[in-house]
């Protein structure tokens, strides 16, 4: 009787410890707010107070691809971003949860832009330092979708310009068919009102597929002509959103 009863005991701890273990191993990364580094912090703290500045028109929120209109797209940005008051709230190396983060943590605060331009979610590609893969294709999707419905909750006045993840790497890699893949499901976010995606990818590859070093000498990030290139393949949909 004794031992039947250890084994009532001990089943329902083993079950209780598996399901713990598996909600634990399922949590997915890309939908849970994180903050970065001190550094990190400190440029989100300025963003936080650009915004409660107000007069922010046009709002470009993402990662390094963003965060490079500052340097090699600056000459760019001020011809034609500038004159229309718009915002740089991009962070080189942030992924969905960083910017989820960044947005529950003041920076739409007090914002109505007319437009909001998103792109984010190629670092939540790749694998970390220590080999494991950072998020898996429907985690991503899952993330970026997570900051659309969070863009459209915090400013719904805000029409959202979604960009397609630009394709990078070579031609043939894994890479190019993931991003693909989250770019087909991130199509399906356009509601025909108030969020429109939009795919420029085809802008900066060369007839064969190939990514031009031309415009993004490392395979990644546009330098001034890309960014040009960029601006040229979205004017037109952003002008009929800022209308």
């Amino acid at each position: 009787m004794l031992g039947r009863m250890k084994k009532l005991f001990v089943l329902p701890v083993i079950v209780s410890i598996a399901l713990t273990a598996l909600t634990v191993w399922g949590e997915n990364t890309a939908i849970e707010p994180a903050p970065r580094d001190a550094k990190w912090v400190e440029r989100h703290e300025g963003f936080v107070a650009q915004a409660k500045q107000g007069g922010i028109e046009v709002l470009f929120l993402g990662d390094s691809i963003t965060d490079g209109r500052r340097t090699k797209g600056k000459a760019v940005w001020e011809k034609e971003y500038a004159p229309r008051h718009a915002a740089n709230f991009g962070i080189g190396g942030d992924r969905t949860q960083h910017v989820l983060w960044r947005m529950e943590h003041g920076e739409l605060d007090g914002l109505k832009p007319k437009a909001v331009v998103l792109m984010i979610g190629t670092n939540n590609t790749g694998k970390d330092q220590d080999g494991k893969p950072r998020n898996t294709t429907p985690e991503i999707i899952e993330g970026v979708t997570a900051i659309v419905k969070g863009l459209r909750a915090k400013l719904p006045q805000s029409k959202i310009l979604l960009l397609a993840v630009f394709s990078r790497g070579e031609k043939g890699t894994p890479i190019r068919d993931q991003l693909k893949e989250i770019n087909t499901a991130l199509a399906k976010l356009d509601d025909g009102r108030m969020v429109k995606f939009l795919d420029i990818g085809a802008k900066f590859l060369e007839p064969d597929g190939t990514l031009s070093s031309d415009i993004m000498p490392d395979l990644l990030h546009p330098n001034e002509k890309g960014y040009q290139i960029w601006a040229d393949a979205m004017e037109g949909t952003l002008g009929a959103l800022l209308k």
